[in-house]
């Protein structure tokens, strides 16, 4: 008995450890997951728990206004309304009217014009927890008549959870109106591209909250905890553009894509002492209103949003050759007397390097190869540099990094290593091609040579702030301009003097104003090819860049034509008109003063025409075609037929000038005179019709556009003689 009582506290004994060693384990797992919950996911759970038991809807801050230089609005934020759900009160008084959401998905749907599934995919939504949702938004930026049919929903069915509060559009006045400046925003008001996406913080503002707590079964707690924090709106931002000078660049951009056929174009105009963007413009563009253009992928959508002047690089062609001279004065290792002979191309090692012009240039001096744009005269130049020396300036002038302009996607474009420059890399570098640039970046160079020799970075915030009650902007910030002295003063006066006479009497003359002391530059270059190595066939890019008065620029601009008509695509008869149109009109703006009378300034300001052949033709007719060409006339003598002009046929003359039509009885004439135009920049088919109608017959060689003519212009011939065309790849 005693055995089996002893037997038996032993088994107790043993049952009881066992039962307090489980019991111990289960104690220590019990408080190790409170401490892994109470340290390890505590912000976790109290996130949780957060939005179980706080109801909190954000109130956006209206978003700044942008503005020109002049106060003029460009892009504003107008009241619209918007609809939330304040869940939590929203099941309960569902559940207590016995409505689904499958019933009341419908309803909304309708007044905001939704798919009945994206407003039963709010309704439904869950944290990612899976718990409840506290709040959620049904849908932004609705107008009055909508947010009105949601107020009548909720009137109707008896329900409470579904607020109707302002909300804030942005719009854009002026619809494409510098549209890759100011860019646009998403749905949510936050900045995509342009000035929108790179002052977005500045415009956005700081949002309001409004947090209420409540209880487990979701209703607001008896005592009032509630918080409501204020938005702070955006600040304004005033731009350095000045919307009369955009409107000018805007107009004759618009005007240049649709003449020449061209892909795209580009017009940038700046202060060149402040770096100060006074206009840019891309053609074609798109609506910030509207940027998602229906039937567009992303990808077109992207490519029509992009800022090209600052996105986008090229081979600048002959416009370089303005850094590759700056590079041989500033060095010392060319001067105005030096000689250089052009007989149409030069060889390089084994690599035979043509000059734009076949023939030559002959025999020209510094500012010569200048005004001629002579490749073979600059691949001399780039010689006596050196690749080191001219790879130095290329750097200076900012080439192959980014110039800092507060757009976003500003690419570097490329230049090469001097370690990897060969003998033949350097002569093409020397007129512009094996590096790329950006009109942003090239401008950016231009305006060193047009202010004195300062690298100043292009901008385009001038200050931010709030304006008051009377107009004046408080919490200013102004932008703070960074200049770096590169240049000799000196030195940039003497390339800006070769520089008017390349407008006033060179391939640039086309920019030429008189009375205005424009300095510049063309260039037409050839488009490297996407598929295969080498250039794309027909494909140009043709440029200017101008800056006036020469003696102290007030104003510099740059125009560039993107894949032109392969028939008309010379930067002389193409890019050079826009600019002299863009600059008369921002000098008039500027009321800049010329040293010509404004007799002398409108007839420069003309566009050059051909006298017809009239010859024969009944007055009627005659007359018809001088209209069309913007020709007056006066008749001498009588009869239904005109017999001759003066000046003769072939002769070039100005729009509006006069000239004398004689008259006859008869169709028949016995002048046979007539005078050769000028031919240059002409593709073949223009030739073939223009001397046709004079009675002259062409003989060509080469291909390209007409670069000379076996007859100087104007010169008097019979009508039959042969009139030999050069035809060449213009590179000037």
């Amino acid at each position: 008995m005693g055995i089996k009582k002893y037997r038996d506290k032993v088994i107790i004994k043993k049952r009881m450890l066992i039962i307090f060693s489980i019991l111990f384990l289960l104690f220590f797992l019990l408080e190790c997951r409170a401490f892994y919950i109470m340290m390890a996911q505590s912000e976790r759970y109290k996130r949780i728990a957060k939005d179980q038991w706080t109801n909190s809807v954000k109130i956006d801050a209206k978003r700044g206004r942008i503005l020109d230089r002049n106060g003029n609005e460009l892009a504003n934020s107008f009241s619209v309304y918007r609809v939330d759900l304040d869940m939590n009160t929203l099941r309960q008084t569902l559940q207590l009217k016995g409505i689904t959401n499958e019933d009341l998905a419908p309803k909304l749907a309708e007044a905001l014009a939704m798919e009945q599934q994206d407003v039963l995919k709010v309704l439904n939504k869950t944290l990612p927890s899976g718990l409840p949702l506290a709040s959620a938004t049904l849908k932004r930026r609705i107008e009055q008549e909508d947010a009105n049919k949601v107020r009548e929903v909720s009137k109707q069915l008896g329900i409470k959870g579904i607020l109707v509060s302002p909300d804030t559009t942005r719009y854009y006045k002026n619809g494409n109106f510098l549209a890759h400046v100011l860019g646009h925003t998403n749905s949510d008001g936050v900045g995509l591209t342009g000035i929108e996406k790179q002052y977005d913080k500045v415009l956005a503002g700081t949002p309001g909250v409004l947090l209420a707590e409540s209880d487990r079964d979701r209703k607001e707690l008896p005592y009032n905890i509630s918080q409501y924090t204020k938005p702070v709106d955006g600040k304004d931002l005033v731009l350095t553009i000045d919307e009369t000078i955009q409107s000018i660049c805007e107009k004759a951009a618009n005007q240049a894509l649709i003449d020449n056929k061209a892909k795209a174009v580009t017009i940038i105009a700046t202060d060149p002492k402040t770096g100060e963007i006074l206009a840019l413009v891309n053609k074609p563009d798109y609506n910030p209103n509207n940027p998602w253009e229906e039937g567009k992928n992303s990808d077109e959508l992207n490519k029509l949003w992009r800022n090209r002047a600052v996105n986008d690089t090229f081979e600048p062609g002959s416009i370089f050759k303005v850094v590759t001279a700056l590079a041989a004065l500033s060095e010392g290792t060319s001067k105005e007397s030096d000689k250089f002979v052009c007989s149409g191309g030069t060889t390089v090692l084994k690599s035979h390097i043509n000059c734009w012009k076949t023939s030559g240039h002959g025999t020209q001096n510094f500012i010569e190869i200048l005004k001629n744009s002579c490749n073979v005269g600059f691949i001399e130049v780039g010689k006596a540099l050196g690749a080191d020396k001219l790879n130095r300036y290329i750097s200076m002038v900012g080439f192959g990094q980014k110039t800092g302009i507060d757009l976003p996607g500003e690419a570097k474009g490329i230049v090469k290593k001097t370690k990897d420059i060969t003998a033949v890399d350097l002569a093409t570098m020397s007129f512009g091609h094996v590096n790329t640039v950006s009109c942003v970046q090239y401008i950016t160079a231009f305006n060193a040579v047009a202010n004195g020799g300062y690298l100043i970075t292009p901008h385009l915030m001038k200050e931010t702030g709030y304006f008051d009650e009377n107009g004046k902007l408080t919490n200013k910030e102004e932008y703070k301009i960074e200049k770096k002295e590169i240049l000799n003063s000196n030195i940039t006066a003497t390339l800006r003097g070769y520089l008017e006479k390349v407008c006033a009497e060179g391939g640039s003359k086309n920019a030429f104003i008189e009375g205005y002391h424009i300095a510049g530059k063309t260039g037409t270059a050839k488009k490297p090819g996407t598929n295969t190595k080498g250039y794309a066939e027909g494909k140009y890019i043709s440029s200017f860049a101008g800056m006036a008065p020469a003696n102290d620029p007030r104003i510099t601009l740059m125009v560039s034509i993107d894949e032109p008509d392969p028939s008309n695509y010379y930067a002389g008869q193409i890019a050079a008109p826009v600019a002299k149109i863009v600059f008369n009109d921002i000098f008039n703006y500027l009321a800049l003063k010329a040293d010509a009378t404004g007799e002398e300034v409108a007839r420069s300001l003309r566009k050059e025409v051909i006298i017809p052949n009239l010859r024969g033709m009944k007055k009627e007719e005659a007359v018809k075609i001088l209209k069309a060409n913007h020709i007056d006339y006066t008749f001498e003598g009588d009869g239904e037929y005109v017999s001759d002009s003066l000046p003769i046929p072939g002769i070039t003359v100005k729009e509006g000038d006069k000239i004398t039509l004689y008259r006859s009885s008869t169709p028949t004439y016995n002048n046979k005179v007539v005078a050769v135009p000028n031919l240059r920049g002409y593709s073949r088919e223009r030739v073939i019709e223009l001397l046709n109608s004079l009675g002259i017959k062409a003989v060509f060689s080469g291909d390209g556009l007409a670069s000379e003519q076996s007859y100087e212009p104007n010169s008097e011939v019979q009508r039959g003689t042969v009139v030999t065309v050069n035809l060449e790849e213009i590179g000037d």
